[in-house]
């Protein structure tokens, strides 16, 4: 898998093109938006039925990323399930899952707008974390204190290409933040071009197309419509 590597304030990162974010030193990897339950969701509020796998296929992913860097922290930057509900609620056999994964690990939930209040499962429920110079917070801040990592947003890339478009979940980055590619399977996305990233980030923001190889691209050069 091809990543990307740039510099968050003091320490390297890597965009990797499965969604996560990781820190070599200090062995954190990060992911936001997971939205596990949101088929159960769906059903459960409107009676739409989409198939209920999407909770097991984003959680074998991030088990995947995990085998691959082998992290001692993991943070999940919010909207980590897609409601309350959808946490109390999480079937044995996911619930397995997570304290596999977690067994061994600093282990860290994020509060999300979707998932507010506090976590009964492994690991820590925090508003905000730190680690050396880096803030990891589900909502960008306008003007950060220092370098930050967040979600929410769903970044989407629609690239033109021979006469056609193609949309990619991405990574948005710039000299002081990150903003993470949505992790679940099932989330849309607000396109990469949008003015609300405009207040945010810098007009030299990368955004880094996930896929079988991470690509960066200069957000300006994004399509608009």
């Amino acid at each position: 898998m091809n990543n990307f590597s740039f510099q968050l304030g003091s320490k390297t990162a890597i965009a990797r093109a499965d969604g996560t974010l990781f820190l070599p030193d200090p062995g954190v990897l990060a992911a936001g938006d997971l939205h596990l339950g949101r088929a159960e969701r769906t059903a459960r509020e409107s009676g739409g039925l989409i198939p209920p796998y999407e909770s097991l296929d984003t959680l074998n992913r991030l088990e995947a990323a995990i085998s691959s860097t082998n992290p001692r922290t993991v943070v999940l930057v919010g909207d980590s399930f897609d409601d309350e509900d959808s946490a109390s609620d999480i079937g044995p056999d996911l619930l397995h899952r997570i304290y596999r994964m977690a067994a061994g690990r600093h282990w860290i939930w994020i509060a999300g707008n979707h998932d507010p209040g506090p976590i009964d499962l492994p690991g820590s429920f925090q508003q905000t974390w730190h680690t050396d110079d880096i803030t990891f917070s589900h909502i960008a801040e306008r003007a950060p204190d220092g370098p930050e990592v967040s979600a929410h947003f769903h970044p989407k890339a629609v690239v033109s290409r021979a006469g056609s478009r193609i949309s990619r979940k991405c990574h948005l980055i710039d000299r002081k933040r990150v903003i993470l590619a949505a992790f679940g399977t099932y989330t849309g996305g607000l396109k990469a071009s949008d003015p609300a990233f405009d207040r945010l980030l810098d007009t030299d923001a990368v955004a880094v197309l996930l896929g079988k190889s991470a690509q960066p691209m200069l957000r300006t050069q994004l399509a608009c419509g």
